[in-house]
């Protein structure tokens, strides 16, 4: 149930995006497309629910219940940004709007990119690192976390790989030719 769920989830958000900005900008109403977007949160409000419910009914914790929290994680850490990345390219696509802005190739903006990039990711492992370790308390210690304890390291893994490949455009930025 959690997996189709999130799958769900990652659909109807797709389709949420795309709906508010045909909205905003085909039909030209862009209050009404904004409210389209901003239900997008409620996914996650549901999945977040929906995962609560089923370990509080006995479900034992598993693979599942951990990508529920990296999904939601993820949609706060990254959501935003998708967005924002989705809807300049819809306006310019669709309403006249300007190019999207490409992000710098060079030097010290190249590097301020990558640790923005960085920063997004690690809020979205920091979310998903704080639900996986709420819903391990949640279980309780009479459970098996082992699971959510395997997806809290592979959050981990995200973050240092992040923090590596920031600094590495800080400490070896690519050079214009």
């Amino acid at each position: 149930m959690i997996v189709g769920l999130v799958v769900a989830c990652e659909v109807a958000f797709w389709v949420l995006l795309a709906a508010g900005l045909a909205v905003r900008y085909l039909l030209r109403m862009p209050r009404t497309g904004l409210a389209l977007l901003l239900c997008e949160p409620l996914l996650e409000v549901v999945l977040f629910a929906a995962t609560a419910i089923d370990l509080r009914h006995g479900a034992a914790p598993d693979w599942r219940h951990g990508l529920a929290a990296v999904y939601i994680g993820f949609t706060v850490g990254l959501g935003h940004s998708t967005i924002a990345w989705a809807d300049t390219r819809f306006a310019h696509r669709f309403a006249g709007g300007p190019p999207p802005v490409r992000p710098p190739r060079y030097g010290r903006a190249r590097a301020l990119h990558e640790w923005k990039v960085a920063g997004r990711w690690i809020l979205a492992c920091a979310v998903a690192l704080a639900l996986l370790q709420a819903a391990a308390w949640y279980v309780g210690g009479d459970g098996d976390t082992g699971s959510l304890r395997a997806w809290q390291h592979r959050m981990l893994l995200v973050i240092g790989i992040n923090l590596v490949v920031a600094a590495s455009y800080t400490l070896f930025p690519k050079r214009e030719r």
